[in-house]
């Protein structure tokens, strides 16, 4: 398949229906649709709207205060491609066979092609084409096309939206649980249109969803002939959408198709050389766009709207590995994912006096709404450095665009309260600004003094917010900013205690990371991993093992230490690593391809660009690894393309892999739309929207035109 924009059924290794519902699911941000069987029941099939959610009272054996009170689950909305067909006789086409599978990234169009049967084994071909509307975020098309095989006579369609409870509990973290609170209505306005209407009764939410047809649902099948029926479906407040049913499947499909070219245009990465990798990414820009809330009242869950996977919340995954791509891309969408969390600043800020923390705001590690929903603090609300992850981002988002109205409005007073958090939260001692009982990236380790990363973090977080004091005094004024707080948020800042190992030579996890074992990898079976599900977190805990990039990670953002230090700090956690998390790949990959070390960063890019496509974690039929879709764009742009700001100023370093002929990418850049090739023997930069430009490539300063 050389169309590096179309994904077929034939590109992919495993034929698992429950997989195919996630590779082949389309969304728009407000809603997404798992590209089930319409014929074939399944319990994963659905429909995920973007932030409706049902709670749940979390059940502790012994609970103290300030525990998380509530689950927030994202609720699996009836599936809304399933439809009944009926022969003459009035028996049911009910055996299905999915023939082939296509999602067309050029134009947002998904297609199914199913083989159906009645119980006399009479044959008809169905394919339905599913498309979502990109500006009104609302609106679906389906086009159903009945081919006869040799089934010839007249046949009925029924299409409802049906409710099924079929789910099974489960115990595994990464999944969702089952809701048993949410209740339905159902209404038809005309003979053409049903409406369901899904309430939850805890979260006291409600949102509708309808379908409409424009004909008449019995159709005769000729040999030799095609019937086709379109329904337009509509997902929110349908009191106010209703007339959109007016809508044509063809105008929903040229509205989306409008959008990704518009989308394209802004955000390519094309690589010469390489026919799968250069598919797998777009499929990965595709997926990660379509997941993403740009409404600034949701965010991105963390297996976006393709499945309710980790119940739908939104984590650091979202500052960390997604925004990057959008704040060089699509600069308006950072800004709506910025926005959201300013919406929940309040709610912020009552979670950092329920941790005893005097000052500032403390952003929950997973969340829907705001409050915290992570039963497990020691992985969860223990992740502090969550605050200065989201104000990372809003930096990053500040020297792309320059958007300084912005951050004056929202993003200054996000950087305050996240520093006054960690004035308040850390302590002086005879080591300097200290934070004890932290956990850092790696879940693996947790409730530690000093975790490198945090302390790192911490430091930059309370360095901006004085760099915004200095810049925007009177808006810091307006914010209650005092001299007094001013000199001691710098002095704080500069005295961050950052662990270091003058016997190896590199930063130190944390304080007592070099004092525990190392964990007995040659002892350890593969089926064990990964190790959070045959381990006791307290048996992972006593020992040297990474789930994932930690102080690795804060090497990545801050490329602040020597080539020397880095090779070695790269050398010693890489061998404590499993990569049990799909984030972690990106970064080895991209830091590998910093250093040099081209086959490393090319095999850890191998398995972050194909993760679900190849099925990496055996856990894509939950939904998409979406911040590993991210991590796929930051490992070529900020790692092969060596992209990245330094003294305000756009640098480019060429490490294009041996592997490749070539890479081109786009990206915005405070106004300008620059194109980037990388060739083995030069970087080639032409500015296709904007003024020129001063930039580094490769060691030298360059005047673009």
């Amino acid at each position: 398949m050389n169309n590096e924009k179309i994904i077929t059924m034939n590109d992919l290794k495993s034929n698992d229906p429950s997989y195919l519902e996630t590779i082949f699911s389309i969304a728009n941000g407000h809603f997404g649709v798992r590209a089930s069987d319409p014929i074939a029941s399944s319990d994963s099939a659905g429909t995920i709207v973007n932030g409706f959610y049902e709670m749940s009272e979390i059940n502790y054996g012994e609970k103290a205060y300030g525990y998380a009170e509530n689950n927030q689950t994202i609720v699996n909305l009836p599936d809304i491609r399933a439809i009944k067909i009926f022969d003459c006789d009035d028996q049911e086409f009910s055996r299905s066979e999915l023939k082939s599978a296509t999602l067309d990234m050029n134009t947002g169009l998904s297609t199914s092609i199913y083989d159906v049967f009645n119980p006399d084994n009479q044959a008809i071909e169905l394919t339905l084409q599913a498309v979502l509307q990109q500006t009104d975020t609302h609106v679906l098309g389906l086009r159903y096309t009945i081919k006869a095989i040799d089934y010839t006579e007249k046949i009925k369609i029924i299409k409802h939206l049906d409710i099924n409870n079929d789910t099974d509990e489960t115990d595994d973290p990464r999944k969702s649980r089952v809701l048993h609170t949410v209740n339905y209505e159902k209404s038809e306005p005309d003979n053409f249109c049903e409406i369901l209407t899904a309430k939850t009764q805890k979260s006291q939410m409600s949102i509708d969803l309808a379908i409409c047809a424009q004909e008449s649902l019995e159709k005769t099948v000729e040999l030799n002939q095609m019937v086709s029926f379109d329904i337009i479906g509509l997902v929110g407040d349908i009191n106010t959408k209703l007339e959109v049913v007016k809508t044509s499947f063809s105008e929903i499909l040229a509205d989306s198709k409008s959008f990704w070219h518009e989308f394209w245009h802004n955000s390519e990465v094309n690589i010469s050389g390489d026919d799968g990798l250069n598919q797998a990414i777009h499929y990965n820009l595709f997926q990660l766009t379509s997941s993403t809330g740009r409404d600034g009242k949701t965010n991105i869950p963390a297996k976006g709207l393709s499945g309710t996977g980790y119940e739908g919340h939104y984590f650091w995954d979202t500052e960390m590995y997604m925004s990057p791509f959008f704040a060089y891309t699509n600069p308006e969408i950072a800004r709506e994912l910025i926005l959201y969390r300013y919406s929940i600043l309040s709610e912020s800020k009552k979670r950092a006096q329920e941790l005893g923390v005097a000052e500032g705001a403390l952003f929950a590690w997973r969340t829907i709404n705001g409050s915290e929903a992570s039963a497990y603090y020691q992985a969860g609300t223990a992740q502090y450095h969550i605050d200065a992850d989201i104000s990372y981002a809003i930096d990053r988002y500040y020297k792309v665009t320059a958007d300084t109205e912005f951050i004056k409005k929202y993003g200054f007073e996000i950087v305050l309260e996240t520093a006054r958090f960690w004035h308040s939260f850390g302590s002086y001692n005879k080591k300097g600004f200290c934070f004890f009982d932290v956990t850092g990236p790696d879940e693996y380790t947790a409730i530690v003094n000093n975790n490198y990363y945090t302390n790192r973090m911490a430091k930059f977080n309370m360095e901006f917010a004085v760099k915004l004091i200095d810049k925007f005094p009177d808006q810091a004024k307006k914010l209650g900013v005092t001299h007094d707080e001013y000199v001691s948020l710098s002095a704080a800042a500069d005295k961050v205690y950052l662990p270091y190992s003058e016997e190896k030579q590199i930063n130190e996890q944390d304080d007592s990371a070099f004092e525990k074992p190392i964990w007995p990898f040659e002892d350890t079976p593969k089926s064990n991993y990964p190790l959070l599900l045959h381990y006791h977190p307290l048996n992972i805990y006593r020992y040297q093992v990474n789930k994932q990039a930690d102080t690795l990670l804060a090497d990545f953002l801050f490329d602040d230490i020597s080539r020397n230090q880095l090779k070695r700090e790269y050398d010693y956690y890489e061998k404590i690593t499993t990569h049990d998390s799909s984030l972690s790949r990106s970064i080895f990959s991209a830091l590998a391809a910093r250093i040099g070390l081209k086959k490393k960063a090319y095999g850890y890019f191998m398995d972050t660009v194909k993760t679900d496509l190849i099925d990496l974690q055996k856990n894509t039929a939950d939904g998409l690894h979406v911040a590993n879709l991210g991590g796929s764009w930051l490992t070529i742009v900020m790692g092969f393309g060596g992209i990245s700001i330094q003294n305000s100023m756009l640098t480019i370093k060429n490490s294009l892999p041996d592997e490749w002929n070539g890479l081109s990418i786009r990206i915005r850049f405070q106004g300008r739309l620059l194109k980037i090739k990388y060739h083995h023997s030069e970087t080639i930069i032409e500015i296709l929207d904007g003024e020129p430009l001063d930039i580094i490539v490769d060691g030298g300063k360059k005047r673009i035109k």
